[in-house]
């Protein structure tokens, strides 16, 4: 029989709708479904107009038949079915649609929405089959038609016998190759598979014969095999069920099912918008950090459906960096797809959904650090580190956002605090939101810089995290009320008479601390009169922005510029430690080296810096034992 070319089109063309329009061979089943869910839903729309016609949902569904010995897979539903007429025009003229057309002549209604809108979701089929058989029935017609095609060659169309309306649609799977393995495609598993991953949510049962396996008769321990027919599909999304009706359980076997996480969620927001943009979404803050999440292997993002068909496994536009822990699903008639239905053609609508999923996480964070501060905390462990990030990142344009939603230790309340905590119990007196960075809480809490801050009775803050400073530093006030490092230059503590005792101790002892500089040389910028000290002979502090704790990140950066902080060492007047160097100031020129190079050390050490000559430090030590 001649064959009748495709209308319109070129042999590129479809060469292009097989080849190069779907990144994934395995949606063809989603485009063929989806047709076939269409199918049904013009009936349903019909009848509603067509007193005559009586929609009974039960009578309707899709069927999927692998044929391993005859290498077939055959997809079919109970719907409205095609003409000759249709046929020509739906399946011989390339990006013609039939669910276009018939979606632009009735608005959608009750809820229902035709999916298919390209008319080329059907020649995906060609990229699994070698042959493309469609037998169909159209509602009203007692007569059947047969479509038939190899691919760019063109198509046939024959009278055919069929009992009852609808179309069936019958591949000739291709055979395996090195490259691919179209085996998979008649595999009864692997359908399962598919289907449960792209087309849970179609509104209409998905059936399957499946081998199932059940005692023998008669023969103890001995089982057979036999074929049930089940549905595929859940139907009914959760995320279109009354949140009323659902509970806690629901929601976390959702959250199971789609395999978001193995730890159980924290919280759960389910989200019903109808607006500028409509769309549905159930999110999660889970509990526990995945573990690849700080690797280059994490993929954020969220699940994203158009009216009920999977579209993308990970939309990384729907959720910005920092609340990418997030899980979940979105769903929305409203989005402009391509083509190929598997990315979007305009991202409008995209970044209206995307603001206001922020938006709605952000308030739930809220909530939950407000009602429920255990479970916060619980959160803030896994996933705090991220929202610093935030903060730092982008030149802080989120910092708004996310300062009220940050906690640090403290030294006063010996827990995790916010900052807004911290400035409203700060006395009237202080200037500033005191910080001390460390490895440790143990640590930070030995540290000589902290003797004064706390000595006033002041809060600090235990900064323990590599982002802390970097992020404190972009965040730069909070309420009006500046960040100062306890290592800084100025405290802006007021002096005390014991201060101004020191001032008159560095002005007396100036060539001293000249000349310890000197033999310092250029490992610091400066040596000085300690302000803060109390019962520690030494310390080091910074001048400028950049802070030893800083300093210590960044030099462990690959490709770091070699930026280090302004040290100086800061001496305590008031220690035992200060007469002797007095003395060898006076009397003994080495000793004073010796003396200035251990202090130095040893303030390297309390910083947790490394010694730059592990030797000479020892040979230090020894001169002073004999």
């Amino acid at each position: 029989m001649e064959k009748t070319p495709f209308k319109a089109e070129s042999k590129r063309l479809l060469d292009m709708m097989i080849h190069s329009i779907y990144s994934n061979r395995e949606i063809f089943l989603r485009e063929l479904i989806s047709n076939a869910s269409d199918a049904i839903d013009k009936i349903y729309y019909k009848a509603l107009s067509d007193s005559s016609l009586v929609f009974d949902k039960e009578n309707y569904y899709i069927k999927v038949v692998p044929d391993k010995p005859a290498r077939t897979l055959t997809i079919l539903d109970t719907g409205i079915g095609m003409t000759k007429e249709e046929l020509e025009n739906n399946l011989g003229v390339i990006a013609q649609s039939g669910s276009l057309a018939f979606k632009n002549e009735n608005e959608a209604k009750d809820g229902h929405d035709i999916i298919g809108q390209f008319g080329v979701g059907f020649y995906s089929a060609f990229m699994v089959a070698d042959v493309v058989t469609v037998i169909s029935r159209a509602l009203g017609s007692e007569t059947a038609f047969k479509w038939e095609s190899s691919g760019v060659d063109g198509y046939t169309i024959v009278p055919a016998e069929k009992d009852t309306v609808g179309t069936e649609i019958v591949l000739k799977i291709k055979e395996s190759t090195e490259d691919e393995n179209y085996d998979d495609y008649l595999d009864e598993y692997r359908l399962r598979s598919i289907i449960k991953k792209y087309s849970d949510f179609i509104r209409y049962p998905i059936k399957m014969d499946v081998t199932q396996h059940r005692p023998k008769d008669g023969s103890e321990g001995e089982f057979e095999e036999y074929r049930e027919e089940q549905t595929m599909n859940s139907m009914v999304p959760i995320w279109r069920r009354n949140k009323n009706e659902l509970t806690d359980e629901d929601y976390e076997n959702f959250y199971m099912e789609k395999h978001y996480g193995f730890d159980k969620p924290l919280q759960h927001l389910h989200i019903s918008v109808d607006g500028a943009v409509r769309y549905n979404a159930i999110l999660y803050i889970p509990e526990k950090q995945p573990f690849d999440y700080y690797t280059k292997e994490y993929e954020k993002g969220l699940e994203l459906y158009s009216n009920g068909v999977l579209i993308m496994s990970k939309a990384p536009d729907l959720l910005p960096d920092y609340y990418s822990f997030v899980k979940g699903m979105v769903d929305s008639e409203d989005l402009s797809l391509n083509i190929s239905r598997e990315i979007l053609q305009q991202d409008k609508q995209l970044q209206l959904i995307a603001k206001n999923i922020k938006s709605k996480i952000t308030s739930q964070l809220q909530r939950m650090l407000k009602d429920d501060r255990d479970k916060y905390e619980t959160f803030y462990k896994a996933f705090g580190t991220q929202l610093k990030y935030g903060v730092y990142s982008d030149f802080g344009s989120n910092k708004d956002v996310l300062q009220d939603l940050l906690m640090f230790y403290s030294s006063k309340e010996k827990k995790m605090v916010t900052l807004d905590e911290y400035v409203s119990r700060m006395p009237e007196d202080q200037k500033y939101i005191y910080y001390a960075s460390g490895g440790t809480y143990e640590r930070i809490e030995k540290l000589p810089q902290t003797e004064l801050v706390a000595d006033k009775g002041y809060e600090i803050l235990y900064f323990i995290e590599d982002v802390d400073e970097f992020a404190i530093k972009m965040l730069m006030t909070y309420k009006e009320k500046e960040f100062k490092s306890v290592s800084s230059g100025d405290l802006g503590i007021e002096a005390d008479d014991s201060q101004e005792q020191t001032e008159q101790e560095a002005h007396e002892n100036q060539a001293l601390f000249e000349e310890m500089r000197k033999i310092l040389s250029d490992k610091v910028k400066d040596v000085r009169v300690s302000k803060r000290l109390k019962n520690h002979p030494v310390c080091l502090t910074a001048d400028g922005e950049i802070t030893i704790e800083m300093e210590k990140v960044l030099q462990a950066m690959p490709n770091n510029q070699n930026v280090k902080a302004e040290k100086v060492l800061e001496i305590n007047v008031n220690h035992g430690v200060f007469q002797s160097l007095k003395s060898a100031f006076e009397r003994d020129a080495e000793k004073l080296g010796l003396y200035t190079n251990l202090l130095y050390n040893q303030a390297l050490l309390i910083e947790g810096l490394p010694i730059e000559d592990p030797v000479d430090f020892t040979n230090d030590i020894c001169k002073i034992m004999l």
